[in-house]
């Protein structure tokens, strides 16, 4: 595997933000031109978009190395081949589309978790929209957002080979994406992301690694599901 860091090259960082992209359907669309490969090939890489003083840089891993990137913007790729063992405690940061699956009408199909949550509080409440469940029992939107999606990332821990420490996590900017981003929803590609940050413990390596490689989570083609990792304090 290959670990590759995408960011503005200095000095020309005007040029980059000339091509500053406008959602994950255009950002899937320009890092598949750096890993270009035969029609057909299932996409092989995955991503992570951190913006820093407000130029976007991308972390990517994948199973090829990426070709060269357009003008205006660098590349460091480096063999990715982790090494890890059972116990090892790790800080993580991680980009989601936290989703469960139902059967509906015959048709199985995805829905957010948060959305799901909320729905089922308006239901509990007798209530058609949020303010009208009664202040007392109504959360917070961001303790809404990190009860559901907390709970959907535990839930996804072991099969992954880790376990999740919930006294340790933060769950942060949840952001729905389509509505506003040029190509993401004229292809009916609307879909919400979670930040997770804080610590986990290694459970099963193997299955560990897998996750690393294969990424946890759907819309994984648009920014989502990488995990990033480093040891606690590093």
């Amino acid at each position: 595997m290959f670990f590759s860091l995408i960011k503005p090259a200095e000095g020309r960082e005007r040029e980059a933000a000339r091509a500053r992209l406008t959602g994950p359907y255009a950002e899937h669309q320009w890092l598949w031109r750096l890993f270009a490969a035969p029609e057909g090939t299932a996409r092989d890489f995955l991503f992570r978009r951190r913006d820093v003083d407000g130029l976007p840089r991308y972390y990517v891993v994948s199973q090829r190395a990426p070709g060269r990137p357009d003008a205006g913007w660098t590349l460091d790729v480096r063999d990715y081949a982790p090494r890890v063992r059972v116990g090892d405690r790790l800080a993580f940061e991680l980009r989601a589309n936290p989703t469960v699956r139902h059967d509906r009408s015959g048709k199985s199909q995805r829905h957010d978790v948060v959305m799901e949550a909320k729905r089922a509080l308006l239901a509990e409440h007798g209530a058609a929209r949020w303010g009208e469940i009664p202040p007392s029992v109504r959360p917070e939107l961001y303790e809404l957002v990190a009860e559901a999606a907390g709970h959907w990332l535990d839930r996804r821990a072991e099969r992954c080979g880790f376990a999740l420490d919930r006294e340790a996590l933060a769950v942060e900017a949840y952001t729905q994406h389509g509505r506003d981003e040029r190509g993401t929803a004229a292809r009916g590609l609307a879909f919400s992301s979670v930040d997770f940050r804080g610590e986990l413990v290694v459970t099963e390596p193997q299955a560990f690694v897998q996750t690393l490689a294969g990424g946890i989570g759907s819309a994984r083609a648009f920014g989502c599901g990488l995990l990033l990792v480093r040891p606690v304090g590093y």
